[in-house]
């Protein structure tokens, strides 16, 4: 029988993340050796890398890095994703995520095709992902990235379960004034998730749609048709109260809008990004 203890079972699926009965085999295969073990797990792991592309990898973590640049400050995001939160919270996946994050800071881009052909250290990203993915025994996904440059970039990243790594991730450009409630702000973009900034960012398309869908709805009601125009105006301001960031009421303050308190500071948000894992 092969030379091992309850512990070094223990250790390597702390490392790997693999079930137990994957790491005993393993440890019976090297005879003991932990290294061998390790190898021969990521070994199965990575011919198993093309029976997982079908899978869902809907778990995972966000994380962020801020750096002052020429600009005034730059803000990346990413989402890397796992199938599960075992997976999520293992220190091996962590470690890659900031590999991940550290590439894509390099590079200068939010393109996630080009963060994978990047290199960390000699190796190519998504050759790493790969490896750990077998590593792990799980589908691991490069998701997203969003950079945010601006004067200033507040970063807010949020445990939705104490146990496990932030799962919601926000940036938030702003003016050298409006940086003194950027983090109070990404705190209200993590929680009312907008999908634009200003009106003036919401796509012609969708306000038409949006008026045709609240004009069907006044007539279905049985609304006066003298009254619908204004009765429609309503509502689509209802839309931009909800899904535009400056129109939005403000989560500390909700008699004022997120416009208004960055007003009331003397400053003005110029860009944010917004990721939640797997949503």
């Amino acid at each position: 029988m092969a030379n091992y203890t309850a512990a070094d079972i223990k250790a390597l699926r702390e490392r790997t993340g693999a079930g137990m009965l994957d790491v005993k085999k393993a440890l019976d295969e090297a005879e003991g050796d932990a290294e061998k073990a390790l190898e021969i797990i990521r070994v199965k792991g990575l011919k198993g890398v093309s029976k997982r592309e079908g899978r869902s990898a809907s778990d995972g973590l966000v994380a962020a890095h801020v750096a002052d640049d020429a600009s005034g400050q730059t803000g990346v995001l990413i989402e890397l994703n796992s199938e599960t939160d075992f997976v999520a919270k293992n220190a091996t996946f962590v470690t890659l995520a900031e590999q991940v994050l550290a590439a894509a800071v390099a590079l200068g881009t939010d393109d996630v095709e080009a963060v994978l052909g990047s290199q960390v250290d000699g190796r190519e990203v998504r050759t790493m992902i790969d490896e750990t993915a077998a590593t792990l025994g799980e589908k691991i996904v490069l998701r997203r990235v969003a950079r945010v440059t601006a004067e200033k970039v507040s970063v807010y990243l949020h445990k939705v379960n104490k146990d496990l790594p932030p799962q919601v991730g926000v940036l938030v450009g702003t003016d050298a004034a409006g940086g003194a409630v950027g983090k109070d702000v990404a705190m209200h973009v993590a929680a009312f998730s907008p999908t634009y900034l200003t009106r003036e960012d919401v796509p012609a398309e969708t306000v038409e749609n949006e008026r045709r869908i609240a004009e069907e709805t006044s007539r279905n009601e049985g609304k006066p048709e003298a009254a619908l125009p204004k009765i429609v105006e309503g509502r689509l301001n209802g839309f931009f109260k909800e899904s535009v960031l400056v129109d939005q009421a403000y989560a500390k303050e909700p008699k004022k809008s997120v416009g208004q308190v960055l007003a009331d500071a003397g400053g003005a948000v110029t860009g944010f990004a917004r990721f939640r894992v797997g949503a």
